[in-house]
């Protein structure tokens, strides 16, 4: 897994980048918060479906569209006793993509509101932001 994180990245260091006018996306997240995945796609290229976990009543995952704001590689909740939200990718204010370590409840409703993933998943979207940056980057939260 992680040769396969760091042939994605040497790529799209090699890569042709787009102008700096560009607005389109290149790293697309799109979360159906019906089925519990997010699908990620790579200039239109599907690359990976993985489960989530987004919140569980009576709490929200905001629907929307949204760019991310800040990345946090060791993050813990300032809201929920520290608790640890690693490889986060902040979207709006509080609300982030981050891996768990309650991996057997991806999948199905479960968080506060952020969108949980496994931590190996999490890490490569991470990185995939990184790569590509936050401005190239959309996260698409659908019913």
């Amino acid at each position: 897994m992680r040769w396969l994180v760091l042939a994605f990245a040497l790529i799209w260091t090699l890569a042709p980048t787009a102008p700096a006018h560009a607005s389109e996306e290149r790293l697309l997240a799109k979360v159906s918060i019906s089925e519990q995945v997010i699908r990620i796609y790579h200039e239109g290229r599907h690359l990976y479906t993985w489960p989530v976990s987004t919140a569980k009543a009576p709490k929200i995952t905001p629907l929307g569209r949204f760019t991310p704001e800040f990345l946090s590689r060791d993050h813990r909740s300032s809201l929920y006793g520290g608790a640890p939200m690693p490889w986060a990718v902040f979207y709006r204010g509080n609300y982030a993509i981050h891996g768990t370590n309650q991996i057997k409840r991806l999948g199905q409703p479960a968080s506060h509101g952020c969108v949980r993933l496994h931590p190996d998943n999490a890490r490569t979207f991470y990185q995939m932001v990184r790569a590509e940056g936050r401005a190239n980057t959309r996260v698409v939260i659908a019913p």
